[in-house]
């Protein structure tokens, strides 16, 4: 049965509203860091991630992190070079941008987004594991290390033990929301792992009274009618509304971050909004809203669990598909490597107190064979040819089946 598609109602979105307090402007000088292009490069990558899944699953609840998954696919770019590096920074938007600006912004991004409320909880945590014995140019690790603050591993990947050291290192950093993304045995050409974490609670600035909830009717996806349970609340809210769309704010703790819920008008399929949205829609979105004094707001209790998802055909359908061949050129990190796969996790629960969340992102390297170099060795039955090169004219041909 066809689902309802949640998570464009409900992104969880950085919104940058600042007080006068040293803390803060600490954390805005980090924030102002931050290369514009960049942002703008990640805030497309999200879009392009999300449409690309939900042709996947249209009929699905979608929940992703698309922070998560550019952070670990960034750290991976760190080794890219050549037309690689090229389909890389295409996909993730970071096209005309100097890697070391994109590394430099990450250093600072990740910093400003743990400190940006001290009333929730924001946690990033980045590592790569290496299969022991091997040599991974330390450049690049280097790089992950000082710009994603990247724990790094070296690992026996031939035993069980290598998993659940790997898994119980994501579900730490997840609060247990997230485990077990790995299963044994690790294959044996698979020589590392880049794995990006991420960790969200948040109470709503203003709450939810669970009095004010009751059971009321959502209608799906494919237009049945379910039970579910509403909460509603009364009062000033954040409001916007487009030719297609009406969406609202809810700021958790001190209103640096928030959910936006956009409900797409009744004419308008859900599939087709997301189709057409864009940054330039997200960036109305958010430009029009303004507080409403009395707004009457229903938005139901939900949790989603979604995933472990594959993305290699979503991240190929973005143009990345020569990062997971054997043409890929990763020998920032070694020679004959590439990605073999991208996992990737996210949970969520919303309620009156406000939302927790947490995703987590595998980006796996093979080791591929080395390239043979071409040969033509005609020492078998073969076809022959005489022809005119400029008009194409075929003037002789003939086979070769022995030789007299």
């Amino acid at each position: 049965m066809k689902k309802f598609i949640v998570i464009i109602l409900c992104l969880i979105l950085i919104t940058t509203t600042f007080t006068a307090c040293d803390d803060v402007e600490e954390v805005s000088y980090e924030a102002e860091r931050v290369n514009q292009g960049v942002l703008d490069g990640n805030s497309q990558f999200a879009f392009d991630i999300f449409k690309t899944v939900n042709k996947e699953d249209n009929d699905e609840n979608i929940f992703i992190s698309p922070l998560s998954i550019s952070a670990a696919l960034t750290m991976t770019y760190n080794g890219a070079e050549t037309t690689t590096k090229e389909v890389m920074e295409q996909a993730l938007g970071y096209r005309d941008i100097d890697r070391d600006v994109v590394n430099e912004s990450y250093k600072y991004l990740l910093g400003y987004l743990e400190n940006i409320d001290s009333k929730i909880e924001l946690n990033i945590a980045n590592s790569v594991w290496v299969r022991e014995g091997r040599e991974v140019k330390e450049e690049f690790l280097e790089k992950n290390r000082d710009s994603f603050n990247a724990q790094i591993e070296s690992l026996d990947f031939s035993k069980d033990e290598a998993v659940d050291r790997i898994n119980n290192w994501i579900s730490d950093a997840t609060k247990g929301k997230i485990d077990e993304m790995l299963e044994p045995p690790i294959a044996p050409d698979v020589i590392m792992y880049l794995i990006n974490a991420i960790y969200f609670k948040g109470d709503w600035s203003e709450e939810f009274d669970p009095k004010d909830t009751r059971e009321e009717t959502f209608t799906t996806y494919e237009g049945k009618e379910q039970t579910v349970s509403m909460m509603s609340r009364t009062g000033k809210i954040d409001y916007a509304e487009g030719d297609d769309y009406k969406a609202v704010r809810l700021p958790y703790g001190k209103g640096k971050v928030s959910m936006y819920c956009v409900l797409p008008d009744e004419d308008m399929t859900i599939d087709d909004f997301i189709d057409n949205m864009t940054i330039g829609t997200w960036d109305e979105i958010r430009n029009k809203m303004s507080e409403v004094e009395e707004l009457e707001l229903k938005i139901p209790k939900f949790k989603i669990e979604y995933g472990i998802k594959k993305l290699n055909d979503s991240l190929i359908a973005l143009g990345m598909g020569e990062a997971f061949t054997d043409r890929a050129d990763f020998s920032g990190i070694m020679d004959n490597v590439s990605i073999s796969r991208v996992l990737h996790k996210a949970v969520i629960e919303v309620n009156e107190e406000g939302s927790e969340a947490a995703a987590a992102t595998v980006v796996e390297i093979r080791e591929t064979a080395a390239m043979e170099p071409i040969r033509f060795i005609a020492d078998r039955p073969f076809l022959f040819f005489i022809s005119d090169d400029e008009s194409g004219t075929i003037l002789f041909m003939g086979k070769l089946l022995e030789i007299s």
